[in-house]
């Protein structure tokens, strides 16, 4: 979808959307006539946020969105774009044209409509092969007027990288198992940021054996995909200074191993490589913008199958650092995935903050549902920045415990420890059991996303399916904390 910017709107056949900030309405509104505020009227639109009703005027469609009362420019200006496109997307209007004249929106502001605009915009339908015409996409251009100076190249130079990552993220969450696989993850991402400027690393399976990687590896162990680790350097900083290191859990499809899933639902466990895919989204954003920063991101990759040479509960495996697991429940796979990787990124990147990404546990979805990822964080400084990127970049994060009671649940009777606990607590267990392979110095936080990956409704950015979650988070924390 194209986004422009323009100093008045165009001639020609569009849409217009006219923001309505609540009971304040909008004085562009009242000057169009047509008995429209009595229509909006008969629609109870209210000017609440995000809602939405239409009326026509001489054959011209007119949207109005409301944007609130009391809502920030930054929260107002997404919820516009997204409800907009989201309302003409497939209306068969082929272009519109959001007025902001008079809104006093900044050129952030400004260029943060367009970015709502372009990621609601997205669609995938590779396998749709008999869309009904009602179905399919019309809408292809938003025009952005009175926005004032600076947002065009505000949204180029800011926004339009971050569209492009999450929308790698979203691809990659999206695609079928038997598409994306690891080797696969990493052709797709290798030919996705090709003249960007990152360098591109990949160790694969006897690489990873010579390094002793047994944890990653006994999870790949049932597959006949084999595994892969990929890792991603942006080198945009100072020469020299230590690199941010993201983690992304890239578990391509998770059956439970011989801790097998039950069957319903099983077919959504492609997307449990979701953490690696928003590690290689914002990576791509941030190359992308070129970012003035350096950053590495990791991604350990494998598939978790049930076949006769598959890991069995009660094995014990040696992990990169030398610590022993007891594999309790195979299905507790993702933490033994990444153990290893933030053990070799460790040895090997020597970074001074990891943060880690996995759809790890189905307690964190109990827990807080489908509206925030869990974070943990072995340093407050660390959590309270991370919590602050999460409030800017509408990536909600809540941050949960850590404490000697909770690790002592993991204690293993025959090894250094077990990759489950018990019932109780299931998510701060599995953040536990990383903490463990974290070196001292190194500030660490473990992003529980497994609620948060996929979405069965659709919200002010996205529709159904993948949201693209962890890209515009990682993002915004790279330009608070590691940009000069």
């Amino acid at each position: 979808m194209k986004m422009s910017f323009a100093d008045s709107r165009p001639a020609g056949d569009h849409a217009l959307v006219i923001p309505v900030a609540g009971k304040r309405g909008n004085e562009l509104l009242a000057g169009l006539g047509g008995g429209i505020e009595a229509a909006l009227r008969r629609q109870r639109f209210d000017g609440e946020a995000s809602a939405a009703a239409e009326h026509f005027i001489d054959d011209r469609r007119i949207v109005a969105i409301g944007t609130g009362d009391g809502v920030s420019p930054a929260d107002a200006a997404e919820k516009l774009g997204g409800a907009a496109v989201a309302r003409l997307l497939i209306s068969g209007e082929t272009q519109a044209v959001i007025d902001l004249t008079g809104l006093g929106y900044d050129a952030d502001a400004a260029a943060r409509v367009a970015l709502a605009a372009a990621l609601r915009g997205w669609r995938f339908d590779v396998y749709r092969t008999k869309l009904k015409d009602k179905q399919k996409t019309t809408l292809t251009d938003v025009t952005i007027v009175g926005a004032g100076p600076g947002a065009a190249d505000r949204y180029t130079s800011r926004y339009a990288p971050v569209v492009e990552g999450v929308a790698l993220t979203r691809e990659l969450v999206t695609e079928p198992a038997n598409i994306i696989y690891p080797e696969s993850f990493v052709a797709r991402v290798r030919a996705s940021v090709e003249g960007l400027g990152l360098e591109i690393e990949v160790l694969d399976e006897a690489a990873m054996a010579k390094l002793g990687m047994g944890a990653l590896l006994g999870v790949a162990q049932g597959s006949r995909f084999a595994p892969r680790m990929l890792i991603l350097r942006w080198n945009g900083g100072t020469v020299g200074v230590a690199p941010v290191a993201l983690l992304g859990k890239g578990v391509t499809f998770d059956t439970g191993g011989i801790s097998i899933k039950p069957a319903a639902g099983m077919e959504s466990m492609k997307w449990d490589m979701g953490g690696a895919g928003a590690v290689v989204g914002a990576m791509k954003a941030l190359a992308g913008r070129k970012a003035r920063a350096n950053v590495v991101g990791v991604c350990g990759m494998v598939e978790n199958m049930p076949d006769g040479n598959a890991q069995r509960p009660g094995d014990v495996v040696t992990s990169m650092s030398g610590q022993t697991i007891e594999v309790i429940n195979t299905d507790a796979e993702g933490r033994l995935v990444l153990c290893d990787v933030m053990t070799w990124t460790q040895r090997e990147v020597k970074p001074k903050v990891m943060i880690d990404l996995a759809t790890l546990t189905g307690a964190m979805v109990v827990s807080l549902g489908h509206e925030m990822a869990g974070m943990f964080s072995n340093d407050d400084g660390l959590a309270e920045q991370l919590l602050a990127a999460a409030k800017s970049s509408t990536d909600g994060l809540w941050r949960q415990p850590l404490g000697e009671a909770y690790d002592r649940l993991i204690d293993s009777p025959i090894a250094d420890m077990k990759n489950v606990g018990p019932r109780e607590a299931g998510s701060i267990t599995a953040a536990q059991f990383l903490q463990r392979f974290v070196d001292d110095g190194v500030k660490w936080a473990h992003l529980d996303i497994a609620g948060m990956a996929w979405s069965d409704k659709p919200k002010p950015t996205y529709d159904r399916g993948a949201t693209g979650y962890g890209v515009r988070l990682l993002d915004k924390f790279i330009e608070d904390t590691a940009e000069g």
